[in-house]
Parts: C-alpha cells; structure tokens; sequence
C-alpha cells in the first residue's frame, strides 16, 4: 500500500508534465530555470508535442513498477532503479534530439 501511496503520485507526475508541456502555447523547456525563446523554434506545437510525448515515455516506467508493485515488490524497486538510472540519460539525450529537430538554423 506504502509503494502505491508513492508510486502512483510519482508517476502522475511526470504524466502530467507530458501533457502540460503537449498542450502548451509556448515553446516548453527542460532545464529548471531555463527558458526556451518562441523565436528559436521553427514548430512550436510539434517541438512541445515531442516533449509531452518524451516525458509520458519517461512515466510508463514508473506506472508499470507501480503495476508489478502490487504483485512482486522487489522487481518493481529494481524496474524503478534501473528505468531511473537509464532514463535521465534518456531524457537528456531524447530532449537534445528533440532540440536539434525543431530548433531555427540561423
């Protein structure tokens, strides 16, 4: 019950930065702190459709270890170490391709 109490507010979480960031007008950024200029992306709602689609990605992670959870609790710590040490590498990586993509050459 302790795992689903964290899991699922975790997991919700980074869902709903995906659709935030899917549904917003202006370009969304990934650094905290950083801003990304609307003059600097060429496809405003394709660059924030990417990075919605990146960060639901990023919490079927979470939302099959709150799954297996219910069942086997020690792989879902282990789906949640190993997606969590793979995935912010991911998200790096996914934002920088995403970037590149949509970004205005000059």
């Amino acid at each position: 019950m302790i795992w689903l109490i964290i899991m699922i507010p975790l997991s919700s979480l980074f869902t709903g930065i995906g659709i935030f960031a899917w549904k917003r007008k202006k370009p969304m950024w990934f650094w905290a702190g950083s801003e990304v200029k609307p003059e600097t992306i060429k496809d405003i709602p394709a660059y924030n459709r990417a990075n919605g689609i990146m960060w639901i990605v990023y919490s079927l992670i979470f939302w099959a270890a709150s799954v297996l959870g219910i069942f086997k609790i020690s792989v879902a710590g282990l789906v949640v170490g190993i997606g969590s040490i793979a995935g912010i590498p991911f998200l790096i990586i996914a934002y920088k391709k995403i970037l590149r993509k949509y970004r205005v050459k000059i």
